[in-house]
């Protein structure tokens, strides 16, 4: 392709595939996995290099919310630095993959239960550009990013989900992007430095998420907040949880289910991530 126009032309239209491309959960954590080569981002190249180099990646990110779902339409996203109190290094990264307006309005065609509208504003946040700057790193990839609308309930975002399907069956990578367990205010500080140190709240919480998603018992995990109190701690606002409802709500019949990066940080945040299919 000799343009982003020629690409956009290719992309209007994307043929389907044999098999559908893999759908991601990613525990992303700290801003700071954007720039370390630790554990955790070592996962997500490994990730990258398992799967089929995919046509597009749309990630549902913890860090966009809004009334309504959007869907980023720009030929080039800028790199948001939706943070602070981080090392200037940080906020000195760009990430300039580009965007797809193409892929956006076929996406907003696929959705009938809404309105999805094109924004041309917002960008890729750290949710995103964290992520696959490790996994794409040489930024040829167009990338896209589709809001939570925070006034809807959690059932609302797993049925959306399923309408996003057949991106999936044209080679569209789409990426769920928070935490299960995020309690950023109970963080202990002091073993930041320890991966895998839990409190046995946030240990017990992530073992059942991890249960009920290897049995499909997706019911309970819509409806966490009948969890317990454990629950309550692990999930005390949902923007970090739905995206993982995003990537449920995509699982086809059948497919092989896999965790990875499965550890504590800081005792109230799991970075476990699920790869299905």
């Amino acid at each position: 392709m000799s343009t982003l126009s020629d690409f956009n032309k290719f992309t209007a239209n994307l043929p389907r595939q044999e098999q559908p491309m893999p759908v991601l959960f990613i525990g992303h954590g700290s801003p700071m996995n954007g720039i370390q080569d630790n554990e955790f981002s070592s996962g997500w190249k490994k990730m990258a290099k398992d799967m089929p180099t995919p046509k597009a990646v749309l990630v549902v990110s913890a860090h966009w919310l809004t009334k309504g779902t959007r869907i980023t339409s720009m030929e080039f996203p800028k790199t948001v630095h939706d943070f602070g109190g981080f090392p200037q290094e940080l906020f000195q990264v760009q990430y300039p993959a580009p965007g797809s307006p193409a892929i956006a309005r076929e996406t907003k065609n696929l959705v009938k239960s809404t309105a999805i509208v094109e924004d041309h504003d917002w960008g890729l946040d750290h949710g995103a550009w964290t992520v696959v700057r490790h996994m794409y790193p040489e930024a040829n990839i167009p990338i896209l990013q589709l809001s939570i609308d925070h006034s809807k309930d959690e059932n609302y975002h797993f049925e959306l989900a399923k309408e996003l399907m057949e991106l999936r069956n044209k080679g569209v990578l789409i990426i769920g992007s928070g935490n299960m367990v995020h309690n950023l205010r109970m963080l202990a500080w002091d073993k930041i430095e320890e991966p895998g140190y839990g409190y046995d709240w946030a240990l017990e919480m992530n073992d059942k998420f991890k249960k009920y998603i290897s049995e499909g018992d997706f019911s309970r995990l819509i409806n966490y907040k009948n969890l317990g109190a454990e629950a309550k701690l692990a999930i005390p606002t949902p923007e970090h949880y739905i995206p993982l409802l995003y990537t449920l709500g995509l699982e086809a019949k059948n497919e092989k289910l896999s965790f990875f990066n499965d550890k504590a940080v800081a005792g109230s945040l799991t970075m476990t991530s699920v790869k299905i299919g």
